[in-house]
Formats: C-alpha cells, structure tokens, sequence
C-alpha cells in the first residue's frame, strides 16, 4: 500500500529534497509551501500533491490539514518549514524575534496539534522534525535560533510520553551545515545598534565564513537520506544526527564535556583569553 508524507517547507532546501526523495521511493507526497503558484518543478512530477500553507496561521493550518487528511491516508508528517536569524539579541526587533519563534518553534507545534486527533483515531502516525545541531550545541550571535532548535529538543521528548500511548512517534533530524540557502533568503540580521560589536562581530565573521564554505556543507539530498530514514527504520528513536560535521560536532561536545566545550568553542570564534 502506498504510503503519503506530508512536507512544510517544501518549495526549497530540504523539504524539496526531502519530496524528491519520498516520491521516488514510491510514496505520496503534500509537499505545501506559503506561495505554491511559484513551484515548478514539484508540479512535474507524479504523486505530488502541492497545497498552500502558512505554519504561522491558524487558518492557513485548518484549512490544510483538513484538504490534505480528506483526500490522503497520511502516515508521516515532516515539519519542515523554518529560517535562521544571525546577530547580537539586542540588535534584533521583536518582529524579527517573534517571527522566528513563530515558524520555527510555534509553527512545529501547530501542525503537531493539528495532526494528533487524525493519527490518534487513525490508530498511529510519525511526527518528523527539522531540529539542527544547534539543538544540542549553540553558535555565537544566534540565540533565537538555538532557543528555537533546543526547544525543538524539549518538546519531542516530552511529547514522547503522551504519543507514545497512541503508537504515534516523534523522530527529530539534527543536521550540520546543510548546502541550502539558509544563509541567504531564509537568513535574518539584526542591525539595531550594531557598532558596539563591531570588532567581535568581524571576528566570528571570519570564522563563520571558514565554516560556511558550500561545498564543504551537506547537499541536502544527503540529509534528506537521514529524513527517509526515520520515516522507515521502526526504531524508538527521538534523536537523527545527520551529516559528517553533525556527528563529529556531538562527539566532540559529549567526549570534552558541555563546560570544556564551550570554553573550546569560545577559543575557536574568539581566541585565548
């Protein structure tokens, strides 16, 4: 029996690699985005079913869920959608704040919510989210961020216990640097009152740029891989580390210990002190 996955985020980077994915291993694929009438390449292919959503609305949420559980017998949900935003936090608005705890955080639990009621009459489902290693460890001038990915961390084990009950899991995918336009389009700066960390800001600058590299990032088609296989393993298993760099970054922080890490990563951006 074909089985369907439901993507957010769908329209780039992971999500429409994750949709690639699914559909050629033969499944149904809601790949739902904010601005469908843009997508030109999911429209082409078979078993793709392309919807309109918003994460940060109610409505957009209601209406989705409602078209997609009609008309498909849904088995994985992917909560995908999300974006970055990069500066000291007393140089970012609360539009920019809000924002990014909106999609990337109160977005996967909107969806969550709306989907429980489907999965638990259905007798079962699977929640998968895009977390990050940034759920585990922390950047410098990315605080929202990482409060958004550790909360992402928080929620899916503690609503293990009460899925669980309900044979509905919750998988997270914790990726390194993912090869997408995270840094670009889906990347907000503050830029508030900025001189007063100019010299550290060039600083981190200088690494960020070594680290950020393109081509030493994963293509998303690899962590999509990891997204596949969560969706199928059967394992009772919150946590996906996925790429190369993701898995050396949490070797390193549990072999050196979180307060050694941090006093490394200080180091690393920063120099001795």
């Amino acid at each position: 029996m074909q089985k369907t996955i439901f993507i957010t985020g769908a329209s780039s980077g992971l999500g429409k690699a994750t949709a690639k994915l699914f559909q050629s291993k033969g499944w149904h694929v809601i790949a739902t985005m904010r601005t469908p009438e843009k997508e030109n390449e999911l429209t082409q292919l078979n078993n793709v079913t392309i919807l309109p959503l918003d994460v940060t609305n109610k409505d957009s949420i209601d209406n989705c869920v409602a078209k997609a559980t009609a008309a498909h017998n849904i088995d994985v949900v992917f909560n995908n959608a999300g974006h970055g935003l990069f500066g000291p936090l007393e140089t970012c608005s609360d539009e920019q704040i809000a924002g990014l705890i909106n999609t990337n955080l109160l977005g996967v639990i909107r969806i969550t919510r709306a989907f429980i009621p489907y999965f638990r009459q259905k007798g079962g489902g699977l929640f998968i989210n895009t977390s990050s290693m940034g759920g585990m460890t922390a950047f410098p001038f990315s605080s929202i961020y990482h409060a958004t990915k550790w909360g992402l961390e928080g929620f899916a084990e503690s609503m293990y216990y009460e899925l669980s009950k309900f044979n509905i899991q919750m998988k997270n995918i914790l990726p390194g640097g993912i090869r997408t336009d995270y840094v670009g389009r889906s990347m907000a700066n503050g830029t508030i009152n900025t001189e007063p960390y100019r010299n550290i800001l060039d600083t981190a600058d200088k690494v960020f740029s070594a680290l950020m590299v393109p081509e030493n990032l994963n293509p998303p088609e690899l962590i999509a891989e990891a997204v596949y296989e969560a969706a199928t393993d059967n394992k009772n298993q919150i946590q996906y580390i996925a790429g190369e760099d993701g898995k050396q970054l949490y070797e390193t922080r549990k072999n050196m210990g979180a307060a050694d890490f941090i006093t490394h990563f200080d180091n690393l951006f920063f120099g001795s002190k």
